[in-house]
């Protein structure tokens, strides 16, 4: 039986590590600075608003089924098979490409220039280490949290302090890659970009097993790491507004300064007169570890899967470790494919399916309350509703907004849909 030993502290320090390597790093900050000046601290509160949303429902969920598995259990045990198989197909493929956008960040702040290479070597090394078993623990978590947020911090002084601002910047503007500013409505694009950097969150979720007295710290650490991050983006948001030049929207794309979509927190470390290397170092630390649980995580999710029958059951084998690496080396190969593509958003590809998985997870929220199913968090309905509807509606704007390209559109519909329907309709005839 699995000891409980994080505490909530720690479950915080996990919760807002996972969120800030999942986005501050990335380039989420040219659709949000694109809507324009104050548009996107709304963007960004609106979008932690549908997070906090979902992760109360999440938590409610988790209360009273504390098992890894996330909304993949959640939609079996309250919505059925086929629910759980969408919110899983969602979820695995949600996480695989956020693996690729960490790999890509990561490439893009250590080695500019050689991005793809270094991203698939980080993948490799992610695999390696979690088949081995070696992720972070609660502390090292934590620690490197404290860590970003002191660097974060750093650079928004610095931001504030500087006697230059986005008036005094001179650069050239090149098309960013690719961000169509007719995919939807640009203030719904930002949100559902914000969204990705929030959706980290759900590792709390995930820690039911583990964590000291789940029904209060799961809520309780869900709702403090939302709101320590919420913070840190807005005052992010302020400081490379400060020393950013308008990004320009020209016809259907999206002008940036030269060297800001890549690795936009960098380009603010040289706009404020600080050593670009913190950022790197900051960078490496939080979305290096960010990619280690994430593909942990999807691959205990796709192992829970591969058990029920929903993915191959050889995928449910597990090694001397303990970790499912045959899982994990198949959600490796796709994120290293994933890397190496151009012409689409993969944080709004991403964002779109996790979306998706969320708006599962709120539906079987409500089929739980009402029900009266639920442990000793309830949620109202209310609140659950309205994560649904956001959810739902970000999701089609977001794989809308993620490409010109009709490919992102066609695997996310193939995938989280026609893979579980027809998955359902061959078990009927069986």
């Amino acid at each position: 039986m699995t000891q409980r030993r994080i505490s909530l502290i720690a479950a915080v320090g996990i919760g807002v590590g996972s969120m800030l390597g999942a986005g501050v790093f990335s380039d989420m900050w040219v659709p949000i600075l694109a809507v324009g000046q104050w548009h996107y601290l709304a963007a960004i509160v609106v979008a932690g608003a549908v997070a906090f949303a979902n992760a109360l429902s999440t938590a409610q969920l988790a209360a009273r089924y504390p098992v890894a598995g996330g909304a993949y259990a959640y939609g079996r045990a309250e919505l059925g098979a086929l629910s759980g198989h969408i919110a899983g197909a969602a979820f695995v493929l949600g996480k695989t490409v956020s693996v690729a956008v960490g790999a890509t960040v990561l490439g893009a702040y250590v080695l500019p220039g050689h991005a793809s290479m270094v991203a698939t070597a980080a993948v490799i090394l992610a695999w390696a280490l979690n088949a081995r078993g070696i992720t972070r623990t609660a502390a090292g978590a934590t620690a490197i949290a404290v860590i970003v947020l002191a660097a974060l911090a750093a650079l928004v002084v610095a931001a504030f302090a500087t006697e230059k601002s986005a008036t005094d910047a001179v650069a050239s503007f090149v098309l960013a890659d690719p961000i169509p500013a007719a995919g939807g409505p640009p203030f719904l694009v930002a949100v559902a970009a914000a969204f990705f950097a929030f959706a980290g969150y759900a590792r709390i979720a995930t820690l039911g097993e583990e964590v000291r007295d789940p029904a209060r710290a799961i809520p309780r650490a869900m709702v403090a790491a939302l709101s320590i991050v919420i913070v840190v983006y807005l005052a992010v948001a302020l400081a490379l507004a400060r020393v950013t030049p308008r990004i320009a929207v020209e016809g259907d794309t999206v002008m940036v300064p030269d060297g800001f979509a890549d690795a936009p927190l960098e380009y603010l470390a040289d706009a404020a007169g600080l050593p670009v290397w913190i950022v790197t170092v900051a960078a490496t630390l939080s979305v290096g570890g960010a990619m280690l649980a994430v593909m942990a995580g999807t691959g205990r999710t796709a192992m829970a899967m591969a058990r029920e029958g929903d993915l191959p059951r050889a995928l449910a084998h597990q090694g001397t470790s303990g970790a499912p690496w045959k899982a994990e080396g198949l959600i490796a190969l796709a994120a290293i494919a994933l890397v190496w593509t151009e012409g689409a958003s993969l944080v709004l590809v991403s964002a779109a399916s996790v979306l998706t998985y969320y708006a599962v997870a709120n539906l079987a929220a409500i089929v739980q309350r009402r029900a009266g199913r639920t442990a000793s968090l309830r949620i109202p309905v209310a609140v659950s509703a309205a994560g649904l509807a956001a959810s739902a509606v970000l999701a089609i704007v977001a794989v809308q907004g993620a490409s010109a390209a009709w490919w992102p559109t066609v695997v996310l519909l193939a995938v989280v849909i026609g893979w579980p329907v027809t998955a359902a309709a061959v078990r009927r005839r069986r």
